[in-house]
């Protein structure tokens, strides 16, 4: 029989009315967090910026509009947009 891990991460909760946006960005220290990651330390600081509820979304929904913007992706985020 296989072994399986029990560990699960618990999926990022979308925001009401950004539940169809990929990245959400902190508009205190100016970072952008992909809500598709499995980093752990990324669903923590996602859970952090919902609560403070100074989050932004960006049009069109991509990286590079939120580099525009001034915004620097997390580690977590960096590469996303190849992953397709």
């Amino acid at each position: 029989m296989r072994a399986t891990c029990s560990r699960r991460l618990a999926a990022v909760t979308r925001p009401t009315r950004f539940e169809h946006y990929r990245y959400l960005g902190d508009k205190r220290k100016q970072v952008v967090y992909d809500l598709d990651t499995d980093d752990p330390d990324a669903h923590e600081a996602i859970g952090e910026l919902l609560a403070s509820e100074r989050f932004l979304a960006f049009s069109p929904d991509t990286l590079d509009e939120a580099r525009n913007r001034g915004y620097r992706p997390h580690r977590s985020a960096v590469g996303a947009d190849d992953r397709g």
